[in-house]
């Protein structure tokens, strides 16, 4: 702890969000599981002393938003314990789960961890949408259920909605369901072809139906009654600006590896839960280690290393398209963005990079 931060390579990288699969255990079989979770606790989990000193490890240099995730990672039986270190070391911990398995007693224990505020994953403003795409019928009534217990306590939550082939034309009503349960936020994850998405008939939408749907919410984004995000579509920062729409836009898109890491339930370092390249192992060399030093996390913070049109176009700096999508279809993480419909311009230049 006494190096100097200059002489440390990734100290000047500003880690803001960690997300810890703190268990691959889950009730659910969803279609789209990045993770493949299965119903067994798997082997070789982080235990409750290593997963307190990661998270002691990462508070000791930095504050980053600390996403506990799985998995269902209610289904760890020590996650309560676990936030309530990372909020004493003065971490802002959130959870990250499907509420199914949400009782009364689960928010009380949240509240006194100190957790900060919970995201409920829905595929479907409906049963008969949500039930196919989690693959267990009533799973829909379960985590209504679960979100009328976080809101009688007044524990703040969002909506996290994942776009795939079987609920693309569902937007306006996940906007509807979020507004009326009183979610603060609905963010729209545009699927990774990993985990069980890669299995069996393809999942995701074209390149078309892509750009329409992040146009579609680019439209309600200043007038939507709650805040609407999206997660894994970096191009949506390209369209905002087209757009001159305001709510939204920061200053990169893709996050994975610069501002972003995900800690798997084993310890492996990767630079975001759906690209599967390990960049180390913080069980045995340390996060900062892996977050200084990985090969991995190094080029993706070049962008002047993105390959093809993603490297040539000029909103490389505000979006950089979506690594685990490229990898995930063509197996180089550097490689153009496979599902961005923009053409760019001959050469990048650096008004588009300037954020509103």
């Amino acid at each position: 702890m006494n190096e100097k931060p200059q002489n440390r390579p990734g100290a000047d990288v500003p880690l803001r969000v960690v997300a810890w699969e703190t268990t691959r255990q889950c009730n659910l079989d969803c279609i789209h599981c990045r993770a493949a979770a299965s119903h067994g606790r798997p082997e070789n989990e982080l235990t409750t002393q290593e997963g307190r000193g990661l998270i002691l490890q990462i508070a000791a240099r930095a504050k980053p938003l600390l996403i506990l995730s799985g998995g269902e990672p209610l289904m760890r039986p020590d996650i309560f314990d676990l936030a309530r270190t990372a909020s004493d070391a003065g971490l802002n911990a959130v959870l990250a789960t499907n509420a199914t398995l949400l009782e009364a007693e689960h928010v009380r224990r949240m509240r006194n961890a100190g957790v900060l505020g919970v995201s409920v994953s829905f595929d479907g403003p409906d049963a008969e949408t949500h039930d196919r795409v989690r693959a267990s019928k009533g799973a829909f009534e379960r985590s209504l259920r679960g979100l009328a217990l976080l809101r009688k306590d007044g524990m703040p939550f969002q909506i996290n909605f994942t776009v795939c082939r079987e609920n693309a034309d569902r937007l306006d009503g996940m906007i509807a369901l979020a507004e009326r349960e009183g979610a603060h936020t609905l963010d729209v994850f545009m699927l990774v072809p990993t985990g069980r998405a890669r299995n069996g008939e393809p999942l995701g939408v074209s390149a078309r139906q892509y750009e329409a749907i992040l146009r579609n919410i680019a439209r309600r984004a200043d007038d939507a009654p709650i805040t609407l995000r999206v997660t894994c579509g970096p191009h949506y920062q390209r369209i905002l600006r087209e757009m001159n729409v305001t709510s939204g836009v920061r200053a990169s898109g893709c996050m994975a590896g610069t501002s972003f890491v995900f800690v798997s339930h084993r310890g492996e370092v990767f630079p975001c839960g759906y690209l599967d390249v390990s960049c180390g192992d913080a069980r045995r060399d340390g996060f900062w280690k892996v977050w200084d030093e990985s090969p991995v996390l190094r080029s993706l913070r070049n962008r002047s290393a993105f390959k093809g049109k993603c490297g040539r176009c000029e909103y490389v700096e505000v979006c950089g398209g979506c690594r685990a999508r490229a990898f995930g279809l063509t197996g180089d993480y550097l490689a153009p963005e496979p599902l961005c419909a923009y053409q760019p311009e001959a050469a990048p230049h650096s008004a588009a990079g300037s954020e509103r």
